[in-house]
């Protein structure tokens, strides 16, 4: 298997049992998280502020459900770069970021220098998004992968 971190390590079971609890449904109440991990809730949120502040917890966000807000169309795209100097690499990055369809933004290695997961309502739009990568300054390929269905998506991390 893998072994702990030591921020991990840092870390005592009800901190981790707040962590996934949370992972789970950042929404219930203090008093509902204390409860499922045994502890009263004034110290249960001290526990948790003091998980946010050190920066275990990011933030708090709603799953939405992409197709019912007409986005239909999940997919990814290996980019590679005619350069991966430094300049290359953080212009490639501004102009992506600026784009509300790119969810997701990982520098790689092998096969590529960036994997970007993307939304698209239709084909059309899919199809002028990876026109627009294509002819991007920089861009010497791209390699497009549509997703038919996904089986596992689980929020966070394994705790």
């Amino acid at each position: 298997m893998d072994s702990q971190p030591a921020e991990l390590s840092a870390l005592d079971a009800i901190d981790r049992m707040i962590l996934t609890e949370l992972q789970q449904d950042g929404r219930m109440t203090n008093v509902e998280l204390a409860r499922r991990v045994g502890i009263s809730a004034p110290p249960c949120l001290r526990r948790v502020r003091r998980l946010e502040e050190a920066g275990y917890i990011r933030g708090y966000h709603a799953e939405t459900d992409p197709h019912r807000l007409g986005w239909t169309i999940t997919f990814f795209v290996i980019v590679g770069l005619e350069s991966q100097r430094q300049a290359a690499l953080a212009n490639f990055q501004t102009l992506v970021a600026a784009w509300p369809e790119v969810r997701e933004c990982h520098m790689i290695r092998g096969g590529g220098d960036f994997l970007l997961r993307l939304m698209a309502r239709d084909a059309a739009h899919e199809n002028r998004l990876t026109q627009a990568l294509t002819e991007a300054d920089g861009v010497a390929r791209i390699q497009t992968l549509q997703t038919i269905e996904t089986n596992i998506s689980l929020p966070g991390v394994p705790i």
